[in-house]
């Protein structure tokens, strides 16, 4: 049996040594803010598309960046900074995601605060607000290995968004997923949307009903699950998604191009799992309530 020989002269591994971004000549924000555009995926955040950049914030600069989530449409609102996070930085960070969030709110929000040191003393400060404004603290460390001019950068996520739970003490640990939970959540109205969707499955099988949860309002036949589409209830529209299956691509492609000439607005995300995902509004429904149902009859038959 033939045996490797390792010696012991060469280290096994190479020790990288960590250095201040500020100390890298012709390097600044600037330059980091780009190569997160370049490629978002390195911040450890997921599959995330970047919205805008510099992005003007009334009265208040600019904001970073901001990015989206395809798949929820969360809005994530970045603050970089090198070195040292301070007061002012975390202000920025909270200023500017409660004014995009009041400025469309029909969407979730998250804040983003990202710098090279997060002490222990902000670090508390920050959880102080975490679970009351959705926030995320990145800590972003440059390597460099065997001197090469070119460092390594690493993005390590110290602080997750928290969502708040009920007191222990209570009977029901969270509020039960029925049409009054979804109503408060979004609006009436969307939830209007939902019920008059309702209908038009009815006509398909009478067996279909709408399943509230927590995170979507799915489909049963007769009991059992069937979510052959799925609503998603917002503040200014419901998410719907069809599901058309892997095998189903090339019908999933022509219906995503027939609502989008219908005008209805065909949303990112999901086709790579076979399910078009697009937005209805009471208006949408109304002038165009036949090419929904059709839409819902040739998913559920795919099913």
């Amino acid at each position: 049996m033939p045996v490797a020989l390792i010696n012991m002269s060469d280290p096994l591994f190479i020790k990288p040594e960590p250095v201040s971004l500020r100390n890298i000549p012709n390097f600044n924000e600037s330059l980091l803010r780009d190569m997160i555009i370049d490629d978002p995926a390195i911040l450890g955040l997921g599959e995330l598309e970047v919205k805008d950049k510099e992005r003007m914030q009334s009265g208040a600069g600019r904001l970073d960046i901001l990015l989206r989530d395809p798949e929820s449409e969360e809005r994530y609102e970045v603050e970089l900074q090198l070195g040292k996070t301070d007061e002012s930085h975390i202000i920025r960070c909270l200023e500017y995601w409660d004014i995009e969030k009041r400025r469309y709110p029909q969407y979730d929000h998250i804040a983003v605060l990202i710098a090279e040191e997060i002490t222990s003393r902000f670090l508390n400060v920050i959880s102080l607000f975490n679970g009351f404004v959705p926030l995320i603290a990145v800590k972003m460390t440059a390597f460099q290995i065997n001197g090469q001019t070119k460092p390594i950068l690493s993005f390590v996520k110290v602080l997750d968004k928290v969502d708040l739970g009920m007191d222990d003490t209570e009977d029901t640990i969270e509020p039960p997923a029925d049409r009054p939970y979804w109503a408060k959540k979004a609006s009436e109205e969307m939830v209007t949307i939902v019920d008059d969707c309702k209908r038009i499955l009815k006509t398909i099988s009478p067996d279909l009903d709408l399943k509230y949860n927590r995170y979507y309002i799915g489909i049963t036949e007769n009991g059992p699950t069937n979510n052959f589409v799925t609503f998603r209830p917002k503040k200014a529209f419901v998410r719907v998604g069809a599901k058309f299956g892997r095998s189903q691509l090339d019908q999933l492609a022509i219906w995503g191009n027939r609502l989008t000439e219908a005008g209805l607005v065909v949303l990112p995300g999901g086709k790579k799992d076979g399910w078009l995902n697009f937005r209805l509004t009471k208006q949408d429904l109304e002038q165009h309530r036949d090419l929904v149902a059709e839409l819902s009859t040739t998913s559920y038959k795919m099913q």
